[in-house]
């Protein structure tokens, strides 16, 4: 634990007088990791330190909160410009990582293929771009193959290797996508590690090799935690974020929402994310209003980088889709949903028991080790596979595109004579992506599902809409299409856009996110006019996979496996039970008694018990309640004054005059200001509505004044994840209470 800034310490208070010792607990105590935020103290502390600065005279009281809303912006606009920057360049360098796996540019080694063909018209062959073979002037066509395979795997090995090592050996908290932690974090869990500048870098290097590496990964969920280790670090510059909590975590919701806007180039999508996902918009208007400000300033800054070469935010843009859509194509789309559902429910299962094995077994003990061997299955398959060989990106990319005559086309896709062939392959490369997915969440470097489970859904859908389109056209006269053009040859079915709603029925089947979701999704593609069919696949797709498992979505899953003592934002209802069917009796309480207790006592009890605090009673009447870290500050230098003068004086926690004051030191300053207290008889569902609505750490059960028993935010989280069999089994133990 941190010491007090002396500064602080001696800050006058409001009557004009030098703090005593115990009322400089309350700006002395700091969270540490492990710890959960105690809202009700910092929503006090936040009102007292505006109050002193709306009493202060002159220019002064007008300038302090002027100058505290201006940090704040600025901290925001540049975490937006930050992270759009860094998001940029980090695209750059994963296309140009990637493309390194299949051959190099002829007049420039760190050109990517794009840059590399830039000046190559549409239609025309790109001669300046080399594949490794055409390079060193391999002419045999075995030899060619042996080679490019093995170029191919072994930047693979090596790019998630060293992602792995970085991670492993300079920040553990930069592996797996950070979603689960940021959640946790804006709920109120403390966990500064999780944001310190070491991460940031190898988030953002680790990232970038681990992507590039071909695994089945993406970049879109770690963008979130990069865009909050940026606010978190700027904010370090200024003592109003240093020392207060709250503050802090309306600059990490705002970051959170730019994360999320450079991830899909998608400004709005980035602030519902933060309003549905992260359950930060809720309460607060200027919350949600920095959000869309850090949202808007990444989008431009992303833009401004341009690395796409193409001038526009959407990243994957559906072409030549009409703007009207057929009633018979529901059928087709609500399969796709139905499958997204279920298929996104099977990869939750699966990755649950993956990262259940990996703790439980000798992978464990090495895992960079098992890095190398997943990537370099991962490359060999891939490479066998002509859809799963190319970035994830760009295979989506292709995906959502239609056919059009004037352009390459890619890898056969438009073939209509190879039309069982490529719905064959497009199924294979989907149950290959759902299995290399559910293995490859959760290892020891930075990884995404969003592109991924993205990848999954437009394989299937580009495969059902290669049928639906065959089907068409092999009997045009049939009534099911009679609403089709009678001109075959314009076009009916889209099969690009069944791609599209293949891949929101399997995001909406794996993270059970809506409207943010939808809102992604026409941004991400551009698709504006078909926003009614990918409002209904997600829906469809999000009741079957709670149908088959009340999970509440990845990241949901993956909070109650590492033990994060997060409240889902769920309706709970009981059944006639009570606050005193969820509470903690007195009986199995530890409890500070009134004047029964020394200085060495107190201390030996610290030792004993890893509780954030304790209630105080005499004789059962409950006194307040007092915090774990009050209580070691104050005791400290009075344990050490008592040792000095050979005596062991008493705690008194009731102001009242002592017989003996020189045989007691009065503790009653230490006391938690505002402390909720329930009769035990209230309904068990408002007892957890409160904890959900008014952020609280604890409620106090009390029945004329007596201590009946206590509920902490533990024990709610545990009411609320008892469903999910799997709760804490990737804990590594943390402070209880």
């Amino acid at each position: 634990m941190s010491r007090p800034d002396p500064a602080e310490l001696y800050e006058l208070t409001e009557s004009g007088q030098v703090p005593s010792p115990l009322q400089q607990i309350h700006f002395a105590s700091k969270y540490v990791d492990g710890n959960t935020i105690d809202w009700l103290r910092e929503e006090a502390a936040e009102r007292e330190r505006t109050n002193i600065q709306r009493a202060q005279h002159g220019v002064r009281g007008l300038l302090l909160p002027w100058l505290d809303a201006a940090r704040m912006w600025l901290i925001v606009i540049l975490t937006g410009f930050g992270v759009g920057l860094a998001g940029g360049w980090l695209d750059v360098l994963v296309k140009w990582l990637g493309d390194l796996r299949e051959g190099r540019c002829s007049y420039g080694f760190f050109y990517n293929q794009v840059a590399c063909c830039s000046d190559v018209t549409s239609g025309e062959a790109c001669t300046a771009w080399l594949t490794w073979s055409e390079y060193l002037n391999v002419e045999f066509v075995f030899a060619q193959s042996l080679l490019h395979s093995f170029v191919y795997v072994t930047f693979a090995v090596a790019f998630a290797g060293s992602a792995a090592v970085l991670v492993k050996s300079y920040a553990p908290y930069a592996f797996h996508t950070g979603i689960p932690e940021i959640k946790a974090i804006l709920g109120g869990y403390v966990l500064t590690a999780f944001l310190t500048p070491w991460t940031l870098l190898i988030k953002a290097l680790g990232l970038a090799l681990a992507v590039a590496s071909g695994l089945s990964l993406g970049k879109e969920g770690p963008l979130v935690h990069v865009s909050c280790c940026m606010a978190y670090l700027l904010s370090r510059f200024f003592k109003q974020f240093r020392n207060s909590e709250a503050q802090q975590r309306k600059l990490l919701a705002a970051a959170a929402a730019a994360g999320v806007s450079v991830a899909f180039g998608s400004p709005l999508g980035g602030v519902l994310f933060g309003l549905e996902e992260l359950d930060t918009f809720a309460n607060e208007s200027e919350v949600m209003w920095r959000g869309f400000v850090a949202s808007a300033v990444a989008a431009v800054s992303l833009q401004w980088v341009n690395p796409f070469g193409t001038s526009k935010l959407v990243l994957f843009q559906v072409t030549s889709v009409s703007d009207t859509w057929r009633a018979f194509e529901l059928i087709p789309w609500l399969t796709l949903a139905v499958i997204g559902g279920i298929l996104g429910s099977v990869l939750i299962k699966l990755n649950v028991e993956v990262a259940l094995y990996r703790r439980n077994s000798v992978l464990n003990e090495w895992p960079v080790l098992e890095v190398v061997g997943v990537s370099a299955i991962t490359a060999a398959i891939s490479y066998l596979v002509v859809f799963s060989r190319v970035q994830a990106s760009e295979l989506v990319a292709n995906l959502f595109q239609e056919c059009d005559p004037t352009k390459i086309d890619y890898h056969g896709l438009c073939n209509p004579t190879a039309m069982w062939e490529n719905v064959f392959l497009l199924v294979l490369t989907a149950a290959l992506k759902i299995l290399l997915t559910a293995w490859t969440f959760g290892m020891m470097i930075p990884a995404g599902i969003f592109l991924p489970t993205i990848a999954i859904g437009a394989c299937l859908g580009r495969a059902v809409g290669m049928l639906t389109q065959g089907l068409q056209r092999t009997y045009p006269t049939a009534w099911i299409f009679l609403s089709c053009p009678p001109d075959p040859s314009v076009r009916c079915v889209s099969p690009g856009f069944y791609a599209v709603i293949g891949a929101s029925a399997m995001l909406g089947g794996v993270t059970r996110m809506t409207i943010s979701l939808v809102v992604i999704l026409f941004e991400l593609t551009g698709a504006l006019s078909h926003v009614l069919p990918i409002m209904i696949s997600v829906m469809v797709s999000k009741w079957v996979g709670d149908a088959f498992g009340k999970d509440g979505g990845i990241y949901a899953v993956w909070i109650a496996m590492r033990g994060y003592p997060w409240l889902p934002p769920v309706d709970f209802h009981d059944r006639g039970e009570t606050g005193a069917h969820l509470m903690r009796p007195l009986q199995r309480l530890v409890v500070i008694e009134d004047e029964r207790e020394s200085l060495a006592e107190l201390d030996g009890l610290l030792n004993d018990h890893d509780f954030h605090g304790f209630p105080v009673v005499r004789r059962q009447e409950f006194l307040g309640f007092i915090t774990r870290d009050k209580l070691q500050l104050a005791i400290a230098p009075l344990l050490a004054e008592d040792f000095g003068a050979g005596r062991s004086r008493r705690c008194v926690f009731s102001q009242r005059s002592s017989t003996n004051p020189e045989e007691e030191v009065d503790l009653s300053g230490l006391l938690e200001e505002a402390v909720l207290q329930l009769r035990h008889e209230v309904p068990k569902e408002l007892v957890v509505s409160m904890f959900q609505k008014l952020n609280l750490r604890q409620i106090i059960f009390t029945t004329g004044g007596k201590l009946t028993g206590m509920v902490t935010k533990s024990d709610v989280v545990t009411l609320l994840t008892c469903n999910f069999p799997h709760t804490a089994s990737l804990s590594a133990g943390r402070r209880p209470g």
